[in-house]
């Protein structure tokens, strides 16, 4: 079995917080994420593997979870792979994707991530795009939501 890390990205933007999706090789929508490196835990390999492929800085949030999928290797065997997927501040750095490993990056809101996702991710991403958003969502904002309940 394969293990990796990766991390779905967010930071404040002028109104209210932005995800970072990434266009893998396939043209599919993503999220950073690779192998981690010996003796390296899952949180450095995805704060590694988020920096890596698009120039981000990250501090780990929270855990969002587990996806786990088969491949085909070449060949014909197939590879069992589990990513360990957290939610990350993008707290410096530039956006600069690394085109050896991807076709682009950019910022969006949390709506056009999960339509994103749905349209053109991959579906086994599904759950852990909709918890980063659910948890961006309860964040506060300084606003009061009121009395009613």
């Amino acid at each position: 079995m394969e293990v990796s890390a990766g991390g779905i990205v967010y930071r404040k933007g002028e109104r209210g917080p932005e995800i970072l999706v990434i266009e893998d090789r396939f043209g599919r929508i993503a999220y950073p994420k690779g192998h981690l490196e010996a003796g390296e835990t899952p949180e450095q390999a995805a704060l590694r593997e988020v920096e890596e492929e698009t120039g981000i800085r990250g501090a780990i949030e929270s855990y969002l979870g587990r996806v786990s999928y088969r491949y085909v290797l070449p060949g014909g065997a197939s590879q069992e792979k589990v990513v360990d997927v957290y939610l990350i501040r993008a707290v410096g750095g530039e956006l600069s994707p690394q085109y050896e490993e991807i076709s682009d990056a950019y910022w969006v809101s949390p709506a056009q991530a999960l339509e994103l996702q749905e349209r053109r991710g991959y579906v086994n991403n599904a759950e852990v795009f909709q918890e980063a958003v659910r948890r961006l969502a309860q964040e506060p904002r300084g606003v009061s939501r009121g009395g009613r309940g």
